[in-house]
C-alpha cells in the first residue's frame, strides 16, 4: 500500500479513472493559478518598493483596488466555488438505478468491506481491500461505527468523510487495472496514520471470477446471509461468469494441520470478536477472517500478508498498532502461534 501511495508522480497528480481526473484537473487549475497570483504580488511589491512614482501611484490608486482587491478575487473564488460545488455533486449524487454498491465503514482503526446487491443486502464481508471492475462507476456507501473518518483513494476519486449515524456516497471508478492505496484523511486517533486499505482494479471478466468464486465458496460454507454469484451491476450483462466449481475457495477441514490452528482460534477467544464463514466463529467486532489469506496487506495495509507477519500480528498486535483493539496474545507459545497463522493463512 505504500508503494501506491509514495510513487511519483503523486497518486492525486497521477489520476487512473474520470471522476479522479476531475478532480486533478481542478487541483492542477488551483496550483496555476495560486503561481499567477503570487507573480502579481510580487511584481506588485517591486513596484511598491522600486518602481517609477508614476506606477506607485496607479498601484495605490482606487482603479487598482477594485480591480485587483475586489473584482478579480470576487469572480475567481466565485468561479472556483460553482466549480468545486458542481464537481462534488458528481461524485456524491445518491445510488442511481442498478450501479454496484459497496458499504465502507471506518472503523478504530481499519475498514470494514460489505458488497451489497441492488436491494442493499450485504452479499459478502471483507476488510481493508475493495475489488472492483475497470470501466465501471462503483457507488460507495460511506458510514463510520465509531469517531469521523475520511476514505480517500487518491487514483481513483475524492475524498468523502464517514460520519456517525450518516451515511454518505461517494463514486470511483478504474480506467486501468491495478492496485491503489488508500488512507483515512481525517484524524480520528491515535493510530490514524496507520489506517489504510488498496483498491483493487480487475478487468471485468476476471472480476467477475473473483465475484463468482467468492460467493459459490460462502454458499457452500453456509454463512447465513444473502448469495448471489453475478455481481449487482449492469456490467454483468456482458460475458459470462466462469464456473465457481473450478475455483473453490479453500476448506478448512481440507488442510493439513489445521485442526490445531483452528481449535487454538476457536479455544484462544479470537471467534469473540472475528467471523469466518463456515465456523462457530461468528465475531462482529474485528475483520472479517473468511478470506483473510487472500488479502494483500495486514493490520490495516501496515504490513505485507505472509505467515510470519502473520504471527507477528497475532502475537503482538499492540506492539504493531499500539491502542487497536486486537489484544496480543503473547500467551500462546511459537508453535501455537504458528499453527493459528497457519490456518488463517489458508482462509482464502
Amino acid at each position: 500500500m505504500i508503494d501506491t501511495l509514495w510513487d511519483w508522480p503523486p497518486p492525486v497528480l497521477d489520476p487512473a479513472g474520470p471522476y479522479s481526473g476531475k478532480v486533478t484537473t481542478l487541483a492542477w487549475s488551483l496550483f496555476g493559478l495560486g503561481a499567477f497570483v503570487t507573480l502579481v504580488v510580487i511584481v506588485a511589491l517591486w513596484i511598491a518598493i522600486k518602481g517609477p512614482g508614476r506606477w506607485k501611484a496607479e498601484l495605490g490608486g482606487e482603479r487598482a483596488i477594485w480591480l485587483g482587491g475586489v473584482a478579480f478575487p470576487g469572480i475567481v473564488l466565485t468561479a472556483l466555488l460553482v466549480w468545486g460545488l458542481t464537481l462534488t455533486a458528481s461524485l456524491t449524487e445518491p445510488i442511481r438505478g442498478d450501479e454496484m454498491r459497496i458499504r465502507v465503514t471506518g472503523e478504530m482503526w481499519w475498514f470494514r468491506v460489505q458488497y451489497l446487491d441492488s436491494s442493499g443486502a450485504v452479499v459478502m464481508e471483507d476488510a481493508n481491500e475493495i475489488h472492483i471492475p475497470v470501466g465501471q462507476p462503483v457507488v460507495l456507501e460511506l458510514e463510520s461505527a465509531d469517531v469521523i473518518h475520511s476514505f480517500w483513494v487518491p487514483h481513483l476519486s475524492g475524498k468523502k468523510d464517514m460520519i456517525p449515524g450518516r451515511r454518505t456516497f461517494l463514486r470511483i471508478e478504474a480506467d486501468r487495472t491495478g492496485e491503489f492505496g488508500g488512507v483515512c484523511a481525517e484524524y480520528c486517533g491515535r493510530q490514524h496514520a496507520l489506517m489504510g486499505f488498496v483498491a483493487v482494479a480487475h478487468e471485468d471478466g476476471d472480476f467477475r471470477d473473483w465475484y463468482a468464486q467468492r460467493t459459490a465458496g460462502l454458499a457452500r460454507l453456509g454463512s447465513g446471509i444473502t448469495m448471489q454469484n453475478e455481481p449487482p451491476t449492469a456490467a454483468t450483462s456482458r460475458g459470462s461468469p466462469r464456473s465457481a466449481e473450478e475455483r473453490p475457495i479453500a476448506r478448512p477441514d481440507a488442510i493439513p494441520g489445521e485442526v490445531s490452528g483452528r481449535e487454538l482460534f476457536m479455544q484462544s477467544g479470537c471467534a469473540a470478536c472475528h467471523r469466518v464463514a463456515g465456523t462457530e466463529a461468528n465475531g462482529l467486532a474485528g475483520p472479517d477472517l473468511t478470506h483473510v489469506g487472500s488479502r494483500r496487506t495486514l493490520g490495516a495495509g501496515i504490513l505485507p500478508n505472509n505467515r510470519g507477519t502473520l504471527i507477528g500480528w497475532i502475537g503482538d498486535s499492540q506492539s504493531l498498532k499500539p491502542g487497536n483493539r486486537m489484544p496480543s496474545y503473547d500467551m500462546l507459545n511459537a508453535d501455537e502461534l504458528e499453527a493459528i497463522a497457519i490456518w488463517l493463512e489458508q482462509q482464502k
